[in-house]
């Protein structure tokens, strides 16, 4: 067949030429074996454009052009596979070295001393069992340090990190918690804004009846004292400094058991 020549442009702005480099394919042959060497889709499209211009002047014919197009599509389908899969890689490699700099970095240690106060917390019962259901252990947590300080308080103002100190738990699981109990309609959070950049703590109010019930039945439960008795003891040093000394038993108790028995010997010493 004839030569195939395929004009690769590089034109730019400014005092720079453009240039065109001329590639020559002597047979279908050559094609193909540039096709399969393509590396990028754009090199395919220009084969593609070379054929389709060599088949519309009578230089190819119609087998072969339906056979290259056949070739040039299923290179094209390939390449295009390998540059999704490659930008997936990329993604994944961003993301790992995401996390990798953030584990550099740190996050607020998981002591213990902050797991056994989540559970505390958690296992404290200021959430009826319908309540808690509904959230983690982390969000009862978080919302029963809320129920407590509105128990003493009447409401809660304390800060999110705060609270999320209390409940050892992070501030994100505190305003999930917020967040997903105003939802249902259990409390109400107001914000108190003092200017446009600067914001006081929210109010946070108990409004749902259910919790509200619970929190007086768990609190009217609750035992307010241990029942004890505390003994008052006779002061014998401020007896014998006065001159006087403790009775013995057997006085101490007139007409009682020590004087019982004392009678019965007293009778046998008589009758001797």
């Amino acid at each position: 067949m004839s030569r195939l020549a395929i004009g690769r442009g590089a034109h730019s702005t400014g005092a720079d030429t453009a240039s065109v480099a001329v590639v020559e394919y002597k047979t279908t042959a050559e094609i193909r074996r540039a096709l399969e060497g393509a590396t990028t889709i754009q090199k395919v499209k220009a084969l593609d454009e070379l054929m389709w211009r060599a088949y519309g002047a009578g230089l190819i014919v119609e087998a072969e052009a339906t056979a290259l197009s056949a070739l040039f599509e299923t290179r094209k389908q390939i390449l295009t596979t390998h540059a999704q899969d490659a930008a997936e890689e990329r993604a994944t490699a961003d993301r790992r070295r995401a996390s990798q700099a953030a584990a550099r970095r740190g996050s607020a240690p998981r002591s213990q001393e902050s797991l056994e106060r989540r559970r505390r917390w958690a296992a404290s019962g200021r959430l009826s069992p319908a309540l808690a259901a509904r959230h983690t252990p982390g969000e009862i947590a978080a919302l029963s340090v809320v129920a407590a300080e509105a128990q003493a308080r009447g409401d809660c103002r304390l800060p999110i990190g705060q609270i999320a100190a209390l409940a050892g738990v992070c501030e994100t699981v505190v305003r999930n918690a917020l967040r997903e109990a105003r939802a249902h309609g259990l409390l109400t959070v107001e914000e108190r804004r003092l200017t446009a950049t600067r914001s006081d703590t929210n109010i946070v109010r108990i409004v749902s009846a259910e919790w509200a019930s619970w929190l007086r039945l768990k609190q009217s439960s609750t035992p307010r004292g241990s029942g004890c008795k505390f003994a008052k003891p006779t002061n014998t040093q401020r007896l014998i400094k006065n001159g006087q000394r403790p009775a013995a038993p057997a006085q101490r108790l007139p007409g009682g058991r020590a004087a019982a028995q004392a009678a019965p010997e007293s009778r046998s010493a008589e009758g001797r």
